[in-house]
Protein backbone atom coordinates (compact mmCIF):
# COMPACT_ATOMS: atom_id res chain seq x y z
CA UNK A 1 0.00 0.00 0.00
CA UNK A 2 1.31 3.45 -0.85
CA UNK A 3 0.97 6.58 1.21
CA UNK A 4 -1.54 8.96 -0.30
CA UNK A 5 -0.15 12.33 -1.20
CA UNK A 6 -2.62 15.10 -0.37
CA UNK A 7 -3.89 16.88 -3.46
CA UNK A 8 -3.73 20.66 -3.21
CA UNK A 9 -6.30 22.16 -5.56
CA UNK A 10 -5.76 25.80 -4.60
CA UNK A 11 -2.98 27.42 -6.63
CA UNK A 12 -2.38 24.16 -8.47
CA UNK A 13 -1.86 23.29 -12.12
CA UNK A 14 -5.34 21.74 -12.07
CA UNK A 15 -6.92 25.02 -10.92
CA UNK A 16 -5.03 27.15 -13.45
CA UNK A 17 -5.60 24.55 -16.16
CA UNK A 18 -9.36 24.65 -15.66
CA UNK A 19 -9.29 28.45 -15.75
CA UNK A 20 -7.29 28.30 -19.00
CA UNK A 21 -9.88 25.96 -20.52
CA UNK A 22 -12.66 28.36 -19.50
CA UNK A 23 -10.77 31.35 -20.90
CA UNK A 24 -9.88 29.61 -24.16
CA UNK A 25 -13.37 28.19 -24.66
CA UNK A 26 -14.83 31.65 -24.07
CA UNK A 27 -12.37 33.14 -26.57
CA UNK A 28 -12.69 30.36 -29.18
CA UNK A 29 -11.52 30.33 -31.96
CA UNK A 30 -9.04 32.91 -30.73
CA UNK A 31 -5.92 31.68 -28.97
CA UNK A 32 -3.26 33.10 -26.68
CA UNK A 33 0.37 32.41 -25.86
CA UNK A 34 1.68 31.48 -22.41
CA UNK A 35 2.41 35.05 -21.38
CA UNK A 36 -1.02 36.26 -22.42
CA UNK A 37 -2.72 33.34 -20.65
CA UNK A 38 -0.73 34.09 -17.51
CA UNK A 39 -1.97 37.68 -17.59
CA UNK A 40 -5.54 36.57 -18.32
CA UNK A 41 -5.39 34.00 -15.53
CA UNK A 42 -4.37 36.71 -13.09
CA UNK A 43 -6.98 39.19 -14.27
CA UNK A 44 -9.88 36.74 -14.45
CA UNK A 45 -9.66 36.26 -10.68
CA UNK A 46 -8.79 39.92 -9.98
CA UNK A 47 -11.26 41.72 -12.28
CA UNK A 48 -11.77 44.53 -9.78
CA UNK A 49 -8.14 45.51 -10.42
CA UNK A 50 -9.23 46.77 -13.83
CA UNK A 51 -12.49 48.34 -12.68
CA UNK A 52 -14.48 45.24 -13.56
CA UNK A 53 -16.87 43.13 -11.53
CA UNK A 54 -16.02 42.00 -8.02
CA UNK A 55 -12.88 39.84 -7.98
CA UNK A 56 -13.21 36.09 -7.51
CA UNK A 57 -10.17 35.98 -5.24
CA UNK A 58 -9.43 38.32 -2.36
CA UNK A 59 -6.92 41.10 -2.70
CA UNK A 60 -3.86 40.29 -0.69
CA UNK A 61 -0.90 42.57 -0.01
CA UNK A 62 2.29 42.09 -1.98
CA UNK A 63 0.65 40.51 -5.03
CA UNK A 64 3.43 41.79 -7.30
CA UNK A 65 5.27 38.45 -7.28
CA UNK A 66 2.10 36.52 -8.01
CA UNK A 67 2.63 36.52 -11.78
CA UNK A 68 6.06 34.95 -11.41
CA UNK A 69 4.59 31.98 -9.55
CA UNK A 70 1.44 31.92 -11.65
CA UNK A 71 3.35 31.59 -14.93
CA UNK A 72 4.78 28.17 -14.06
CA UNK A 73 1.41 27.02 -12.70
CA UNK A 74 -0.35 28.13 -15.89
CA UNK A 75 2.26 26.33 -17.97
CA UNK A 76 1.82 23.13 -15.94
CA UNK A 77 -1.95 23.55 -16.17
CA UNK A 78 -1.79 23.89 -19.95
CA UNK A 79 0.27 20.70 -20.15
CA UNK A 80 -2.28 18.87 -18.00
CA UNK A 81 -5.24 20.14 -20.03
CA UNK A 82 -3.47 19.21 -23.30
CA UNK A 83 -3.08 15.66 -21.98
CA UNK A 84 -6.82 15.65 -21.35
CA UNK A 85 -7.45 16.93 -24.93
CA UNK A 86 -9.16 20.08 -23.64
CA UNK A 87 -6.54 22.46 -25.04
CA UNK A 88 -4.53 22.34 -28.27
CA UNK A 89 -1.16 23.94 -28.96
CA UNK A 90 -0.65 25.52 -32.38
CA UNK A 91 2.91 26.16 -33.49
CA UNK A 92 3.08 29.44 -35.39
CA UNK A 93 5.77 31.80 -36.65
CA UNK A 94 5.09 33.89 -33.53
CA UNK A 95 5.46 30.93 -31.16
CA UNK A 96 3.07 28.54 -29.45
CA UNK A 97 -0.57 29.61 -29.32
CA UNK A 98 -3.08 27.71 -27.19
CA UNK A 99 -6.69 27.27 -28.26
CA UNK A 100 -9.68 25.41 -26.85
CA UNK A 101 -9.82 21.78 -27.92
CA UNK A 102 -12.84 19.91 -29.21
CA UNK A 103 -13.79 18.65 -25.74
CA UNK A 104 -13.48 22.07 -24.08
CA UNK A 105 -17.09 23.19 -24.67
CA UNK A 106 -18.69 20.07 -23.15
CA UNK A 107 -16.25 20.24 -20.23
CA UNK A 108 -16.96 23.92 -19.52
CA UNK A 109 -20.68 23.19 -19.79
CA UNK A 110 -20.34 20.75 -16.90
CA UNK A 111 -18.94 23.43 -14.59
CA UNK A 112 -22.01 24.38 -12.55
CA UNK A 113 -20.84 25.41 -9.09
CA UNK A 114 -21.37 29.00 -7.96
CA UNK A 115 -17.64 29.63 -8.28
CA UNK A 116 -17.59 28.01 -11.72
CA UNK A 117 -20.52 30.05 -13.00
CA UNK A 118 -18.93 33.22 -11.67
CA UNK A 119 -15.61 32.25 -13.28
CA UNK A 120 -17.34 31.85 -16.64
CA UNK A 121 -19.01 35.26 -16.21
CA UNK A 122 -15.66 36.87 -15.34
CA UNK A 123 -13.96 35.18 -18.31
CA UNK A 124 -16.65 36.52 -20.63
CA UNK A 125 -16.35 40.00 -19.15
CA UNK A 126 -12.53 39.96 -19.31
CA UNK A 127 -12.38 38.76 -22.90
CA UNK A 128 -14.88 41.45 -23.86
CA UNK A 129 -12.66 43.99 -22.09
CA UNK A 130 -9.57 42.73 -23.95
CA UNK A 131 -11.49 42.52 -27.23
CA UNK A 132 -12.51 46.17 -26.99
CA UNK A 133 -9.09 47.44 -25.99
CA UNK A 134 -6.65 44.96 -27.58
CA UNK A 135 -3.74 42.93 -26.28
CA UNK A 136 -1.43 45.97 -26.24
CA UNK A 137 -3.75 47.48 -23.63
CA UNK A 138 -3.56 44.23 -21.64
CA UNK A 139 0.23 44.57 -21.62
CA UNK A 140 -0.09 48.16 -20.36
CA UNK A 141 -2.56 47.12 -17.64
CA UNK A 142 -0.22 44.44 -16.35
CA UNK A 143 2.73 46.84 -16.45
CA UNK A 144 0.78 49.49 -14.56
CA UNK A 145 -1.08 47.31 -12.06
CA UNK A 146 1.48 44.63 -11.38
CA UNK A 147 4.74 46.32 -12.24
CA UNK A 148 7.14 46.46 -15.13
CA UNK A 149 9.74 44.42 -13.25
CA UNK A 150 7.41 41.42 -13.27
CA UNK A 151 6.95 41.65 -17.03
CA UNK A 152 10.68 42.05 -17.61
CA UNK A 153 11.29 38.96 -15.48
CA UNK A 154 9.19 36.88 -17.85
CA UNK A 155 11.50 35.70 -20.56
CA UNK A 156 9.17 35.85 -23.54
CA UNK A 157 6.95 38.73 -22.46
CA UNK A 158 6.13 41.12 -25.26
CA UNK A 159 3.32 43.47 -26.13
CA UNK A 160 1.92 40.49 -28.07
CA UNK A 161 -0.02 41.12 -31.21
CA UNK A 162 -2.10 38.03 -30.53
CA UNK A 163 -3.65 35.59 -32.93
Amino acid sequence: MTDAVPLNLFNSPLETGVRSVVLLETAYPRGFDLTQLTWLDHLVVHTADIDGPESLHPNIPQRNGELLVRRSLVEEGLTLMRRMHLIEAKFTADGIIYIAGEQAAPFVGLIRTDYGRTLKERASWLLGYVGERGLEHLHEVIATKIGRWTIEFQSDAKPAGGS
